[in-house]
């Protein structure tokens, strides 16, 4: 950076200055768009001029060089003045590092009516772009729980091909095939959906072996797995058929540049907006679902509503439960309504009951209502699911439910995601103030009209902005 000289004149000096002599700084247009004579607004502030005069002097440097004032000079011009009263600020223009004379021009001009790319070009020359950079990471750094690992080189054995399904296992593969086409929508299954749902029909794992048939056992499920990745491998499954949500990775969103960023941000501006649905439902109800493999099912239901889903994975630890009753509290409501979706077997039936009970006994919620949505014996019954499976006699409730049930045991993904989804929307509907929701979902409907507005609006004041950095 240049060095500065001392002040000449004083801040507050204020002269007479020959417009030919006030040069607007080039680094105006890096924030201000250019001023045009043609301007309604101009015209009537030189109309205004001619009248009165200048009221507020220009700021210039010492050198001569505009920093505030901009409109006043055109409008003085047209009013046909030849010179104009301008206060002095102590700098020069040929001193001053660019970064210096971009943040007088900020100053100088916060009294401006600006328009939204005006502003948030002032935001951007003001930032510290070290202090911006650290704000980056740590935002970034956030994100991932992950720590310090060691790495080392992994050596690799020989090449060992994978063999292909053999047409001993055909029937079982088109059974898979065939499960896999009737949930497309619901995409990616897990291995474990496809286990359940073989279990509704099951086929043979070798077509030579008759008592080879699908079975809840650890050989059918190894089988399974195996004939899921070769059919991957060799293209008879798509990969986006399958995933695995018990082995997540992380991929961070990283852009080639700030301006492909900006780019991406203008488009999705105002696209994420959800109103709460359930802000004027006199009760505050959630979901609880036992599997992980129903999430995405269920959740497709619960986005509707705008519910909020906690997945158990068995019996619920204790921290989605505490974060359940502060939800409820901060809703202000006097009721909770937990709508519950286990599997219909000893331990199923004993997860519900015990979420339930320690709402009430540990985060002493009083007015509560928990529902068990799926499965239940009647629906069983009514849809008639296969069961393929016996209860577990090492669980602790299974005299229980042996002796008011039987020993057959059903699991939440043996119902089709269809019929799944078709429960929770009527269990929801059951609970719900269906006109306030109705008014809710109206709202809602304004809000998007307004926000879409609002957005054109932007993107059109951000247009010249997107159009430097094409």
């Amino acid at each position: 950076m240049k060095t500065r000289k001392r002040p000449t004149v004083r801040p507050e000096f204020v002269r007479l200055v020959s417009l030919s002599r006030i040069i607007p700084c080039p680094e105006n247009k890096q924030l201000y768009r250019l001023v045009d004579p043609r301007d309604p607004d101009i015209q009537a502030l030189a109309e205004s001029i001619r009248e009165h005069g200048v009221r507020e002097p220009l700021v210039i440097t010492e050198d001569g060089y505009l920093l505030s004032g901009h409109r006043r000079r055109v409008a003085a011009k047209l009013a046909g003045l030849t010179r104009v009263p301008c206060r002095i600020e102590p700098i020069r223009y040929g001193e001053a590092s660019t970064d210096e004379i971009v943040q007088l021009l900020r100053e100088h001009n916060r009294q401006r009516v600006k328009s939204l790319d005006e502003m948030l070009r002032e935001e951007v020359v003001s930032a510290d772009p070290d202090l911006a950079h650290v704000r980056l990471l740590e935002h970034r750094r956030d994100r991932s729980d992950m720590s310090d690992r060691p790495s080392s080189t992994v050596e690799m054995s020989g090449r060992k091909g994978r063999k292909r399904i053999s047409e001993q296992k055909r029937a079982m593969t088109e059974a898979v095939m065939a499960a896999i086409g009737e949930r497309r929508e619901y995409w990616p299954l897990s291995d474990r959906q496809i286990h359940y749902v073989l279990l509704n029909d099951p086929p043979l794992r070798n077509v030579t072996r008759p008592d080879s048939r699908y079975a809840n056992d650890r050989a059918s499920y190894g089988d399974l797995c195996d004939l899921l990745t070769r059919a991957r491998l060799t293209g008879e499954i798509v990969w986006r058929a399958i995933g695995d949500e018990t082995r997540p990775t992380t991929q961070w969103r990283c852009h080639a540049h700030a301006q492909a960023f900006i780019h991406e941000q203008v488009d999705e501006l105002f696209r994420n907006y959800a109103r709460d649905l359930q802000r004027t439902q006199p009760n505050h109800i959630e979901i609880v679902a036992e599997k992980l493999t129903v999430r995405n099912i269920v959740e497709r239901v619960a986005s509707r509503f705008c519910l909020p889903v906690t997945i158990g994975r068995g019996y619920c630890s204790i921290t989605p439960r505490y974060d359940m009753a502060q939800r409820f509290r901060r809703s202000g409501k006097e009721r909770l309504i937990v709508l519950i979706l286990s599997d219909f077997d000893p331990d199923g039936e004993a997860i519900a009951e015990s979420f339930a009970r320690s709402m009430r006994d540990d985060f002493d919620v009083v007015e509560l209502v928990p529902v068990k949505v799926a499965l239940t014996a009647e629906q069983v019954t009514r849809l008639g699911l296969r069961s393929g499976m016996q209860a577990k006699r090492g669980s602790a409730q299974y005299r229980k439910f042996a002796r008011q049930h039987g020993t057959n045991v059903y699991e939440l993904e043996a119902v089709p995601p269809d019929v799944l989804q078709q429960l929770l929307t009527e269990a929801i509907d059951a609970v719900l103030d269906v006109e306030a929701l109705n008014g809710e979902i109206d709202a809602e409907k304004k809000d998007a009209a307004f926000l879409e507005e609002a957005r054109q609006r932007a993107c059109l004041a951000l247009g010249e902005m997107r159009g430097e950095i094409t």
